[in-house]
């Protein structure tokens, strides 16, 4: 476990670092071993992480560590969606993507929002694993098609309820 590290909004300067992260992690994931992606695509991954950082960067908190950026998280589309968690591979394990997630759920919270929902590949156990510790439910599993990675792949889709039921056993007369 990480005992000392920040969570703070991307700056600017931490862009080639955020994009170092993200790369490093994913090739370092079942999603990529599984891929089977020809090296010329992996420069369009680093790419594609560039373009995502430039169009998202006031969406993007990372977790900092004595002046590194140890991973990061992003809501990319909707409010209620997690696109992104991503940790550097020397850190994983160590608590920085559950500090992120928590991060996030918090913020989502405040702005009063219902659920959450994230996403991840089929055979991302450790993934998987973590969003359930963090309070998420499986919803869905099956293919679906990556327009990033140009290919079909399991994915897993994950959501939990940020606010509480509503207490319908209470009749109001």
């Amino acid at each position: 476990m990480v005992s000392e590290f920040t969570i703070r909004p991307m700056a600017a300067a931490d862009h080639r670092a955020v994009t170092a992260v993200g790369f490093a992690a994913w090739q370092s994931s079942d999603a990529f071993r599984e891929s089977g992606l020809p090296l010329d695509r992996l420069e369009m991954i680093r790419h594609a992480y560039d373009r995502f950082l430039d169009e998202a960067g006031d969406r993007i908190a990372v977790a900092d560590i004595e002046g590194r950026v140890a991973g990061w998280t992003a809501r990319e589309t909707e409010p209620d969606y997690i696109s992104d968690l991503w940790v550097d591979p020397a850190f994983q394990g160590r608590g920085v993507g559950k500090a992120l997630i928590l991060h996030l759920l918090a913020v989502m919270r405040e702005e009063g929002l219902a659920r959450a929902r994230i996403h991840t590949h089929g055979n991302n156990a450790g993934a998987i694993r973590l969003y359930q510790r963090c309070g998420f439910s499986i919803v869905w599993r099956g293919l679906e098609y990556s327009r990033s990675l140009g290919v079909e792949h399991e994915k897993v889709h994950l959501a939990m309820r940020l606010t509480p039921e509503p207490d319908v056993s209470a009749s109001t007369v």
